[in-house]
């Protein structure tokens, strides 16, 4: 029997591209795409200890009008039908009309961080399953993840030999290289992660159903990435980690670096923007080049400032795994920064956008998407699309002086569970959220909102959905676990 071990995972990389990518055993020789009756070749884009990893393209021109399509498909190993891990052996997605609104799925945290959380939490993929009855009902046509499709957390207890170096002092964790019997233990963690994760069958039916865009966090890797100190992160361990993690992103997320829609295919980010149905779709690598000093290089500035200035007409949806607007924890990282502890305390604090070391750096993104706002017509939206938090909310930054907003959708998580009420009244004790005036003649403003039938910030499991309206405005709806259906509509 010709079986998959990971995937069909679909995606979109431009206006008509849609690609696949899935793992097979190594023996395989030959893989094939089979969509709508016409068979093309799949290419070999990396290998796992157990698997190889394969990539299929394909051109869907969109049909005419505002009626879509529903496109079937099939995978071919050895020329034989493969069947996924939950016995399916064909799949079918939507492709939408040139004249119809997409409708976009958009969810991120998609895990745990800890196994305790996992085992005590009922139906874990509840609201994949939500997802599967809306697609059913009226099909999405892209889904956007921004971040954390995965947690890697569990890296430093299930790895032994990660055990034993973790449990070293400083000094003798930098002196330690990854070494023979380290490097394959910490390959197949990750190959496992993604096999057993990724094969729940309602969460697995629409990763190979939606075409799917897909950006990282720091879970993707394990919890902190990039905000630990630089003499750690350089370790050569820590180097071993990362580099392995960013392998597994790049073939199973990215869908390799034949991916159409990179900004720069030889950088070391993998930042990506493309068209979509009148959408601009863009996402920031905000984990492959972070430090405690920058959140994205020179170099991805660069590929990010040039993408801006081609996007002049349409809406555009930004991916920033981490939200730009949320509240403040600045006061909080400062107390901590007092203590000889803090750096087992505030990685998650150090993570947020408005963290003492990335403030200019937010500020200089900020001026850049109201500058490219302003640039588009007065009707086109800009949003925001972020996760990592838990928790759900909407907010604003209101350029008065241009008469131009850019809002921001917060969505998370998808699986991790939101903070306990005890939690989040600690949250809200050690932060604030007053609105915040971002230049001298308070023209900018940045404040959070309140999505309708719901608190200011929703504290329950949730994904959002995106559909412009015929009232010209676009409705975030967030699917959530209680029973509020909280929705916002952007103008």
């Amino acid at each position: 029997m010709a079986d998959l071990k990971v995937g069909p995972v679909l995606g979109v990389e431009a206006e008509t591209a849609y690609t696949v990518v899935f793992s097979t055993a190594t023996d395989v020789q030959a893989a094939e795409w089979v969509v709508g009756g016409t068979t093309r070749p799949c290419k070999i884009v990396g290998s796992t200890p157990s698997s190889t990893v394969w990539r299929g393209e394909r051109t869907i021109a969109a049909p005419a009008g505002k009626s879509g399509k529903e496109v079937s498909y099939q995978i071919k190993l050895d020329g034989e039908v493969a069947t996924c891990g939950n016995g399916r052996t064909q799949w079918a997605f939507y492709v939408p009309g040139k004249g119809e609104q997409p409708t976009f799925a958009y969810g991120s945290c998609n895990g745990f961080s800890d196994l305790a959380l996992m085992h005590k939490t009922e139906n874990p993929y509840l609201l994949w399953q939500k997802m599967e009855a809306d697609h059913a009902a009226a099909p999405f046509s892209l889904l956007l993840m921004g971040g954390d499709q995965l947690y890697a957390d569990s890296i430093w207890t299930s790895v032994p030999e990660l055990q034993e170096w973790n449990a070293l002092c400083q000094d003798d964790k930098l002196s330690r290289s990854a070494n023979s019997i380290m490097r394959p233990q910490i390959d197949k963690f990750y190959e496992k992660l993604y096999q057993t994760r990724w094969t729940d069958p309602s969460m697995s039916l629409m990763l190979a159903s939606i075409p799917s865009v897909m950006m990282w966090d720091d879970h993707d890797i394990f919890d902190g990435w990039g905000s630990f100190p630089d003499e750690l992160l350089g370790s050569d361990v820590f180097q071993y980690i990362f580099q392995t993690a960013k392998k597994y992103f790049e073939m199973f997320q990215i869908r390799s670096r034949f991916n159409a829609s990179l900004l720069d295919k030889t950088a070391d980010h993998y930042a990506f923007g493309f068209s979509f149905r009148g959408y601009n779709i863009l996402a920031l690598d905000n984990r492959a080049e972070r430090t405690l000093q920058q959140i994205m290089s020179s170099d991805q500035w660069s590929a990010l400032i040039a993408h801006l200035d081609t996007v002049t007409k349409g809406h555009l949806l930004v991916l920033s795994a981490v939200p730009v607007v949320y509240r403040d924890f600045s006061f909080t990282e400062s107390l901590f920064d007092a203590t000889p502890w803090e750096e087992e305390l505030t990685d998650d604090l150090k993570d947020h956008w408005r963290s003492k070391n990335h403030q200019g750096e937010r500020a200089r993104l900020i001026h850049r998407l109201l500058k490219n706002a302003a640039r588009r017509k007065a009707e086109e939206k800009t949003v925001i699309l972020s996760g990592d938090v838990h928790i759900g909310c909407i907010g604003v930054i209101h350029d008065q002086a241009r008469g131009v907003k850019v809002h921001q959708v917060v969505s998370s998580g998808i699986v991790h569970p939101s903070p306990s009420r005890l939690q989040w009244l600690g949250i809200m004790a050690a932060t604030n959220d007053r609105t915040e005036y971002l230049d001298e003649a308070q023209d900018i403003r940045i404040s959070m909102l309140t999505p309708f039938a719901s608190d200011q910030y929703i504290r329950a499991r949730n994904f959002v959905t995106l559909k412009l309206g015929t009232d010209d405005k676009l409705w975030i709806n967030w699917q959530s676990e209680g029973k509020d259906e909280p929705s916002y509509p952007v103008e």
